[in-house]
């Protein structure tokens, strides 16, 4: 019977399969695979610190547009606290007359209403009451008055409210306060 060759036969019969041929092919792959393998490792590598990289930039412009916001925001509330000021000198100002009129209780009722938003903002009021002691951190005195009889640095009359914003002096409140016994300055003003 005759032989039949396929081509696939031939094929077979060419290749080699020798042990050393088929070690050289072995360690041949296993140079390639593990280039491959650093060259993953380089790839994954990088992917980390790309990943890294965007989300520290994700982070910082989340916090660069909260502060960009929280900027706008504190420059609304400061035009806000002109508004404040205004109620603030209105109502003490108002004349005992209409002290019970319906009128000015809605003027005082818009007052808390703002005052409300103004701490629903996180906007407080700075302490500054008539013998609280003088903070250069959230006071700012603006009169030195002498013969009050109080101790030396204590606040003796709020001029004009302060506030703070969370955490931080949006505005210092101004102050008058004690002076000592002794020789007074020209810069130093009574407040009447």
């Amino acid at each position: 019977m005759p032989s039949h060759r396929t081509r696939a036969h031939e094929r077979a019969d060419e290749i080699d399969i020798s042990p050393t041929k088929l070690l050289a092919d072995i360690e041949t792959l296993k140079t390639q695979a593990d280039a491959s393998r650093q060259q993953a490792d380089e790839y994954l590598g990088a992917l980390q610190r790309e990943r890294a990289e965007f989300l520290n930039f994700k982070r910082r412009t989340a916090e660069e547009r909260q502060r960009d916001l929280g900027l706008a925001a504190e420059d609304l509330i400061r035009k806000v606290l002109v508004l404040a000021d205004d109620f603030d000198r209105a109502i003490d100002a108002r004349p005992d007359s209409i002290a019970g009129d319906p009128w000015f209780e809605g003027v005082s009722a818009i007052d808390r209403k703002l005052r409300q938003l103004l701490e629903s903002e996180g906007v407080t009021s700075i302490d500054a009451a008539p013998g609280t002691a003088f903070d250069p951190r959230d006071h700012e005195a603006i009169a030195n008055v002498p013969g009050t009889g109080r101790p030396e640095g204590e606040i003796v009359e709020q001029v004009r409210r302060g506030y703070r914003l969370r955490d931080r002096v949006l505005r210092p409140a101004l102050v008058a306060v004690a002076a000592g016994s002794g020789p007074t300055t020209t810069n130093d003003t009574p407040i009447n």
